[in-house]
């Protein structure tokens, strides 16, 4: 299988908006850019929701034949590991290989002085064409670097043998993603993990570097917006010059997590493809949910209740909901109205706290952040929540479809 040159990951937690969803990649595609649609769901997601990754297929595959739709689509197993891979391989033929865990971890002594021999030729002021700076390295660098990721990558190309000896090599896409780290990794270190990645016959045909900044879950960029750009710049030569110097897969892009919302990078992003023609990856997966709340809440009546008492119940369940992303969340906790307020606030108070629309001075990224944590809460809610997803389909649908066409899809690959 090869992916596409533009692809965009498609969380749909509920299972309920495929259709709206692929009805963006194919207002693209009538404007002449084609773009893959890849739905993912976590395992961690399957757990919090109860579903399993055949669901993901099931509703993937349905909005597909309803639409009659002949563009290019998958099913990503997302952030996956050797404990949770055979859960997703039957019905995935995307492979998110989440090694983070493992960078730090020391590898064999042998195994960092074969890195370094395989790769001491580069020793030295690395000119790399696109890259403003030439990257001075030293075998100490090298050291330093198979030190840091060597384990990670050969943890990656254990999972991802696994799943070529079950579904066969040509049958799946592979990603390795290192984003869910402390620390970014520098292009001089991106350039020698897709050296280690190379050696260990992995054929990534996506990296999910960590970039500098925040990206936090829902909400837009923090950092430096002139050094995303730059670092961002840099990667994308890094990856063209490795492709050809390792023989990596000649489609091999970079791979952005947790992309949705992130406005104001999407500039820099849209400039660097055209300037080196090049792909990316954009996953967007939790900005669905938020588009669902919004959909119920403009709804009225029930929609607008349910909203209300998910944002209630999320509140009191805060340091529940929100530990498992602390590391991608910035919420301000006095930045959050009580609950007692939100109960009387009207369909446009709370759609335009929650919707994200920088123009509009009532929105809140603290209660957007909340509620991205908080679908745990809807789960628990079961039929109620989805009979209500079902009751207000149309403007549920019109929600995520234009959030992802307008926002996202408009903002970066559009004129």
């Amino acid at each position: 299988m090869k992916l596409e040159k533009y692809s965009m990951g498609t969380g749909d937690r509920f299972g309920r908006e495929a259709s709206a969803q692929l009805a963006a990649v194919m207002n693209a595609s009538e404007k002449g850019r084609d773009i893959a649609i890849v739905w993912n769901k976590s395992y961690r997601e399957h757990a919090i929701i109860h579903t399993d990754p055949k669901s993901v297929r099931s509703y993937a595959d349905k909005a597909i034949g309803e639409a009659n739709w002949k563009g290019p689509y998958f099913v990503d197993a997302d952030h996956i590991n050797l404990k949770t891979v055979d859960l997703f391989v039957e019905s995935s033929d995307f492979f998110t290989l989440d090694v983070a865990d493992y960078i730090g971890k020391k590898p064999q002594d042998n195994d960092i002085e074969t890195f370094i021999k395989a790769n001491k030729k580069y020793i030295g002021r690395l000119v790399i064409p696109g890259v403003e700076d030439p990257v001075d390295i030293t075998e100490k660098s090298l050291r330093d670097i198979a030190s840091r990721y060597l384990f990670a990558v050969k943890e990656a190309r254990k999972i991802y043998e696994h799943v070529r000896d079950i579904k066969g090599a040509e049958n799946f896409i592979t990603e390795v993603s290192m984003d869910e780290t402390e620390l970014p990794q520098t292009p001089e270190e991106l350039l020698f993990i897709l050296a280690a990645i190379a050696s260990e016959g992995i054929p990534a045909q996506t990296i999910a570097p960590k970039f500098t900044g925040r990206f936090n879950k829902g909400v837009d960029y923090v950092g430096d917006v002139s050094a995303f750009n730059k670092e961002f710049n840099d990667d994308i030569c890094v990856i063209k010059w490795a492709v050809q110097e390792f023989n990596l897969p000649p489609n091999l892009k970079l791979s952005i997590h947790s992309g949705s919302d992130k406005f104001s990078i999407f500039p820099s992003i849209k400039e660097n493809m055209r300037k080196h023609n090049a792909g990316v990856h954009i996953k967007t997966a939790g900005t669905t949910w938020l588009e669902e709340i919004i959909g119920l809440a403009e709804s009225g009546g029930e929609g607008l209740l349910i909203a209300k008492e998910v944002y209630t119940s999320s509140l009191d369940r805060y340091e529940e909901l929100a530990a498992p992303y602390a590391t991608v969340i910035d919420i301000d906790r006095d930045k959050l109205p009580p609950a007692e307020e939100v109960s009387l606030w009207s369909s446009e108070e709370f759609t335009s706290a929650l919707r994200h629309d920088l123009a509009n001075g009532d929105y809140n990224r603290h209660i957007r952040q909340l509620l991205h944590v908080g679908y745990k809460v809807a789960s628990e809610m079961g039929e109620r929540y989805l009979q209500a997803l079902d009751a207000n389909s149309v403007i549920v649908g019109r929600n995520v479809t234009e959030n992802l066409f307008e926002r996202h899809i408009r903002s970066l690959f559009l004129d």
